[in-house]
């Protein structure tokens, strides 16, 4: 069912942090930094695959997600939602479900039997086709995700995410220069406002957060170095 609600994109932004944080998504550690796919280290952590064993959590996030799109990029602007291997699969199914349109999903690399394929699922040439993942750090994974779609002959102007790390200023331009436009729910930003004004975690630790979400490069880089 298509939503017909449309929260404000700050509304949007406060309710996804909050429930985040009410399913345990979030992890703050300032003393023991978590190890990134990177390599690096980070005081903050997301598990966004939580969502898909919240089913109430779960569908309204997705009607945000869907509402997002449909307002910012139009009612009318797709033809097929695939989801990037594998987090964003479940979440590509639940917005295609929503705007009533054929899903498919794109592999991070051909699987290497078969028609060694990368696109599951059908996608046809001239088809406009919206890219669903769970999140964003700096884009970088999205750019093989939008060039396996695009090499059908379909295009693939958009992508939309759960959650946008929002804190590495290279990353819409980098999807930009390659003709994609972001669509996200919630950053960091918003998660760490949420957390102070719950309480979640202690003021030591949101500090050396918000220290992290200002200078992310030079946070890890003195850790790394140290």
């Amino acid at each position: 069912m298509i939503p017909a609600s449309y929260p404000s994109a700050e509304e949007i932004a406060r309710l996804t942090a909050s429930m985040l944080l009410d399913i345990e998504a979030v992890h703050f550690n300032s003393t023991d930094p978590f190890t990134l796919a990177s390599g690096l280290p980070s005081p903050t952590y997301i598990d966004c695959r939580k969502l898909i064993s919240f089913p109430r959590i779960r569908s309204t996030l997705m009607d945000f997600l869907a509402c997002t799109v449909m307002r910012n990029a139009g009612l009318e602007a797709f033809d097929n939602i695939a989801g990037g291997e594998t987090a964003g699969i479940p979440f590509a199914a639940l917005v295609a479900e929503r705007m009533a349109l054929p899903m498919t999903y794109v592999r991070k690399k051909p699987k290497g039997y078969g028609r060694n394929a990368r696109i599951e699922g059908a996608m046809t040439e001239g088809q406009r086709v919206l890219l669903v993942e769970d999140l964003t750090t700096d884009g970088g994974s999205k750019i093989s995700f939008v060039d396996a779609i695009r090499d059908t002959g379909a295009t693939c102007a958009h992508t939309a995410v759960i959650f946008y790390y929002g804190i590495f200023p290279e990353t819409e331009k980098t999807l930009g220069d390659h003709g994609v436009s972001l669509h996200h729910l919630c950053t960091w930003w918003d998660v760490l406002a949420e957390a102070r004004r719950r309480g979640t975690f202690d003021t030591a630790t949101l500090d050396e957060v918000e220290n992290f979400l200002n200078a992310p490069r030079a946070w890890q880089d003195a850790r790394v170095k140290g």
